[in-house]
C-alpha cells in the first residue's frame, strides 16, 4: 500500500521506539538509519539484513532532510509519499497547488475557473500532462539562444492572481541546466508582497534532486527557500534505483489541502493516503531504502562527483574535436550529461550523426529544442553510474569515426541514407502511430478536419 508519511521533527525523534539491529557486527550497536542519510557506507549484507518494515516512512524522512525540510516544529512537519515516478509526483504537486488556490479564492468570493501555472518551455512532458489532465492553463516562458532554460524575470511577467504556482526545474531534460530557484524565489516573494498574492514554487528535481545535495550542497534551491512549497525527486534516475519509484514532498500540511488526503483504518491502523495508486508493490521502496543506507552520504557523494567528472571529461573531448558546440554546464552546475550540437553547418545534421552512431551500438538521442528554439537540433549523452571512463573512451572513438564517415560522404549519399532510414520498418511503425494516412484521407474527402495524433514530448 502507498501511504502519506511525515518527516519526523527533531523534537519528536526521541519519542519513537527501538530499532531492529544486526547482531554479531559493530552495526549492532547502532540504530537502523531511519530519519537521516548515514554519513558512511554500510556493507551490502548488513544493509540487506536491515531492510524490514516502515521503509516508505524512513525514505521520506531521509529524503526530506536531504532536501533541507524544516524539522524544528512538530506542528509543521514535512509530508511526503512514494509515487510510481515523477509524472505522478508532478500531477500530485500541481493538484495540491490548484486546490489550495481554489480554497483561498472561494474564501474571498472570487472565481476559480481560470487557474494557470507558470513554467519554462523546456519542461518535461509530464508537466503538459498535468496541465491537460487537471484543466490548468500552462504559461510557458520561451527559451532563447542565450538562455536555454526559464528566465525568472520573464516568469514574473506571466504571474497574476490566477497563478497557482511556478515550476522550477533542477535539471532540464533538454540540456541538464539547473534553473535559478533562489532568484525566482526572491522575485516571487517581492511580487507577492507587492500585489497581495500567495504563490508557491514547485521544484521539479526529478533529475537533480539526488545530485545537487552531494555535488553542490551550498546551492540554495530546496526547502531552505520559504517559497518552495513542494518538491519531486526521482528514485529511478539519480536515486540509483530501478524504474518505478518517485517521491513527492510538501513543506508542511499547510501546502497539502486536507480534503485531498484519504484517511483509512481498515488495514489495522489509521493511515493517510494521497496517491493515485492505492495498491503498489514494495520492491522499489525496498530498493530505494537499501541504496540510501548502503551508500550513505559518503557513497552518494563519491558516485555523483565521479559522474560529474566523467561528464566534464566527455564534454572536453567533444569540444576538442572542433566539431561540436557544448550546450550543457560543467563542474556540477547541472545534471551530469552532455548536450551538444554540430558546430558548423554541413550536408548532414544531428539526426544523421546519431543514426550513424546507432550502427555502432550507441542509442544516443537527437531532438529539437523546446518552444521558440525548435529550429535548434541537439544531441544528449546522459552519464549514469555504470558509464565508466573506459566505456566513455569507446564512445569518443565511435563519435570521431562517425563524424569522419559522414564527412567522407557527399550530399547525395547523405540523402540516400536518410531515405533508407525513413522507410525502415521501425520508422514506418512509429509513423503509423503518429499519423494514420488512410484515416486522414477519409475525413479529407468529406471536407472534415482531422487532427493527427500528437507526438510525445521529450522524456
Amino acid at each position: 500500500m502507498v501511504f502519506l508519511s511525515r518527516a519526523i521533527s527533531d523534537f519528536r525523534i526521541g519519542e519513537t521506539g527501538d530499532e531492529t539491529t544486526v547482531y554479531g557486527t559493530r552495526w549492532a550497536a547502532n540504530d537502523i538509519p531511519r530519519y537521516e542519510l548515514p554519513e558512511e557506507e554500510m556493507p551490502a549484507r548488513v544493509a540487506y539484513r536491515l531492510i524490514k518494515d516502515e521503509l516508505a516512512n524512513r525514505c521520506v524522512n531521509i529524503i526530506a532532510r536531504l532536501l533541507n525540510a524544516p524539522t524544528d516544529n512538530p506542528d509543521f512537519e514535512c509530508l511526503g509519499c512514494s509515487t510510481v515516478g515523477s509524472t505522478e509526483a508532478i500531477i500530485l504537486g500541481a493538484l495540491a497547488m490548484k486546490r489550495r488556490w481554489q480554497n483561498a479564492r472561494r474564501e474571498k468570493g472570487l472565481p476559480t475557473d481560470k487557474p494557470n501555472f507558470v513554467m519554462g518551455s523546456e519542461v518535461q512532458v509530464a508537466w503538459h500532462k498535468a496541465m491537460r489532465y487537471l484543466d490548468i492553463e500552462g504559461r510557458e516562458v520561451p527559451v532563447t539562444k542565450d538562455l536555454l532554460y526559464m528566465d525568472p524575470k520573464k516568469a514574473m511577467d506571466m504571474v497574476d492572481e490566477n497563478t497557482i504556482g511556478i515550476c522550477a526545474i533542477l535539471g532540464s531534460t533538454y540540456t541538464g541546466h539547473y534553473e535559478d530557484v533562489e532568484t525566482l524565489s526572491n522575485l516571487l516573494d517581492a511580487k507577492c508582497k507587492e500585489e497581495g498574492l500567495d504563490i508557491g514554487i514547485h521544484v521539479d528535481a526529478a533529475s537533480g534532486g539526488f545530485i545537487a545535495p552531494f555535488v553542490t550542497p551550498d546551492l540554495v534551491w530546496d526547502f531552505r527557500l520559504e517559497r518552495v512549497h513542494s518538491i519531486n525527486v526521482s528514485g529511478h534516475k539519480y536515486g540509483l534505483t530501478y524504474p518505478g519509484i518517485g517521491w513527492a514532498l510538501w513543506r508542511n500540511k499547510q501546502y497539502l489541502p486536507e480534503e485531498l488526503v484519504f484517511n483509512i483504518n481498515y488495514l489495522g491502523s489509521n493511515q493517510a493516503s494521497f496517491t493515485f495508486n492505492f495498491s503498489k508493490g514494495a520492491s522499489n521502496i525496498i530498493a530505494q531504502y537499501y541504496v540510501l543506507i548502503r551508500l550513505g552520504r559518503t557513497g552518494f557523494t563519491h558516485i555523483m562527483k565521479n559522474l560529474v567528472a566523467n561528464a566534464d571529461y566527455l564534454s572536453d573531448q567533444l569540444e576538442n574535436t572542433g566539431k561540436f558546440t557544448i550546450l550543457s554546464e560543467k563542474g556540477g552546475k547541472g545534471v551530469p550529461l552532455v548536450a551538444f550540437k554540430l558546430k558548423h553547418k554541413a550536408h548532414y545534421d544531428e539526426f544523421d550523426f546519431v543514426a550513424k552512431l546507432r550502427e555502432r551500438g550507441w542509442i544516443v538521442p537527437a531532438y529539437t529544442m523546446s518552444h521558440a528554439m525548435e529550429h535548434m537540433k541537439l544531441i544528449r549523452v546522459v552519464v549514469r553510474e555504470d558509464f565508466s571512463r573506459n566505456r566513455m573512451e569507446i564512445l569518443i572513438r565511435d563519435i570521431n569515426a562517425s563524424i569522419q564517415y559522414l564527412d567522407s560522404l557527399n550530399e547525395k549519399e547523405v540523402q540516400t541514407r536518410r531515405k533508407s532510414r525513413h522507410t525502415s520498418a521501425r520508422h514506418m511503425h512509429h509513423s503509423n502511430i503518429s499519423f494514420d494516412k488512410a484515416h486522414h484521407n477519409k475525413h479529407e474527402k468529406k471536407g472534415e478536419c482531422c487532427k493527427a495524433k500528437e507526438a510525445p514530448g521529450i522524456c
